[in-house]
């Protein structure tokens, strides 16, 4: 049973917060709750299940650990073990793998333990919170962006937008770039490169010259940086032709890449911006300039939350704001497509691709993957669950590419590229794919009926039972039926041939 569907979501759980020192943990005796809660909040369901002793201790329990919840009595911690034991557990086929040696795959030709790095940002900026994530399991870090100017944050410098369940959708930050100097941050590479041999340091660098892009892709590399990630797409740069200013000249790109790869004898990438209507071309030039890899996506330039009574939109800083960098789960489409672009672009071909943006769970990683991915960086998740999510990523795509088969994650990369297409016209138009109403799960709500009636084809009504029923002769299979059921009570199962018109 591969575990794309899970019999248990998030909506299960939405009032646990996933607690630090999870008071549910020191509540029970026989097991940890909060990571089998934190498996099923990041579709690891299956990995959770497997992790559970032999004969259920959840069974007579009093649930002293839902007494002891931070919102005690809101989480139906024992029934959701439960459901583990008897949904999950027997649909278990591929036992958990008992290594990670199927994770291990490579940057540029270095070796990586596993594809899982962190992104350049606050969460890899220190060396106390470098080591921590090698300690929690990541494979690497591309350390916050070295530069030579003089930075100095704003307060606040972040905003969100969140989803009903509270997590965090969409993620707005004006943040710059490392506000350490040169000398200390070379610092902390010697230090990590002394202290954790084994993984991997990306080095995030912007010049202001070509000169200065050599500069500093050279001292990475004396003070232990395994490859080199060149900054061309921070939108939140205060000077003018930084970031995502050079990102979008390809002329720029290619020439900068040039010094910093004549600098330097190590890998080096180049950070792309998502702020132009193709990658392509910026991707080309730096494969010019001698790039050995691609990093994408940066974040989106964005606006978030205007307040109606000041007018001003998050983050406010002293009555003002401005356009900043927008990440999060939201991102993610947006980033696969660009993804997908450079993997299937043949200029490109032989190019790394050090794929990011939306990445919280093991399946969000492996779509990356699918799409030609082959290590993947996460910020956003982090910022919000910590560095343990690196558990629920490995083991998770671990248990994926046990029960496909597959010996090595490089055997997924790229497997999605050949049934996409970069336009609508290649796509066979001669069936209708028909809904299926599930009975035993359908409340009877209408949300279909009203969603098919106001936004498509007025193909459903209710019968007498509150239940739905199509009509096929109005129905042309565009599935908003299926998507807006809160229930999961409508499958695709029918076909037939479409008329030509």
């Amino acid at each position: 049973m591969i575990q794309a569907k899970p019999a248990i979501n998030r909506s299960d759980m939405i009032r646990c917060v996933l607690c630090m020192d999870a008071p549910c943990d020191a509540a029970c005796e026989r097991i940890a709750p909060s990571g089998l809660l934190r498996s099923i909040w990041f579709q690891n369901e299956q990995i959770a299940a497997q992790r559970l002793p032999e004969g259920n201790p959840c069974l007579t329990c009093p649930a002293p650990c839902q007494r002891a919840c931070a919102r005690a009595g809101e989480v139906p911690i024992r029934d959701l073990i439960n459901r583990l034991y008897y949904q999950v557990k027997p649909e278990c086929e591929t036992p958990a793998p008992p290594d990670e040696s199927r994770l291990g795959c490579d940057l540029c030709g270095i070796p990586l333990e596993n594809p899982f790095l962190l992104s350049s940002s606050v969460v890899a900026s220190t060396y106390d919170m470098c080591a921590r994530a090698f300690e929690a399991g990541w494979a690497g870090v591309c350390f916050k962006t070295i530069c030579t100017l003089d930075i100095h944050e704003a307060s606040p410098r972040f905003s969100a937008i969140s989803g009903n369940d509270g997590s965090i959708v969409g993620f707005k930050n004006i943040e710059q770039l490392s506000d350490h100097s040169v000398t200390e941050n070379m610092e902390i590479f010697r230090r990590l490169k002394r202290n954790y041999p084994t993984k991997f340091i990306l080095a995030s660098i912007m010049g202001q010259n070509e000169a200065e892009w050599g500069e500093l892709a050279a001292l990475c590399e004396q003070n232990g940086a395994d490859a080199v990630e060149l900054n061309f797409s921070c939108p939140n740069m205060a000077e003018g032709g930084l970031g995502s200013d050079i990102g979008q000249v390809p002329e720029l790109v290619e020439r900068f890449t040039r010094a910093a790869k004549a600098a330097c004898h190590i890998p080096v990438l180049a950070k792309l911006t998502p702020n132009v209507a193709n990658m392509s071309p910026a991707a080309e030039a730096a494969r010019r300039g001698g790039a050995d890899g691609i990093a994408a996506i940066n974040t989106i330039k964005s606006v978030v939350g205007v307040n109606l009574h000041t007018y001003v939109s998050a983050p406010a800083v002293h009555g003002q704001s401005a356009v900043g960098g927008y990440s999060g789960n939201a991102v993610k489409p947006i980033a696969l497509r660009f993804i997908a672009e450079l993997a299937q672009n043949p200029l490109l071909n032989g190019m790394h691709l050090s794929a990011m943006g939306g990445v919280e769970t093991w399946l969000d990683a492996l779509e990356f993957i699918l799409l030609g991915g082959g290590s993947i960086q996460v910020t956003t998740a982090v910022m919000q669950y910590g560095y343990r999510i690196i558990d629920d990523l490995k083991a998770g795509l671990n248990l994926y590419l046990a029960e496909k088969g597959f010996s090595s994650v490089r055997e997924a990369v790229g497997l999605g590229l050949d049934a996409l297409s970069s336009t609508t016209d290649t796509l066979q138009r001669d069936t209708v794919v028909f809904p299926a109403f599930l009975k035993e799960r359908c409340i009877g709500c209408g949300r279909c009926v009203i969603s098919c009636s106001d936004g498509g084809h007025q193909a459903i009504r209710l019968d007498k039972n509150r239940r739905p029923v199509l009509n096929g002769k109005k129905c042309v299979g565009c599935h908003l039926c299926l998507i807006v059921c809160p229930q999961q009570a409508i499958v695709p199962v029918r076909k037939r041939i479409a008329p030509r018109r």
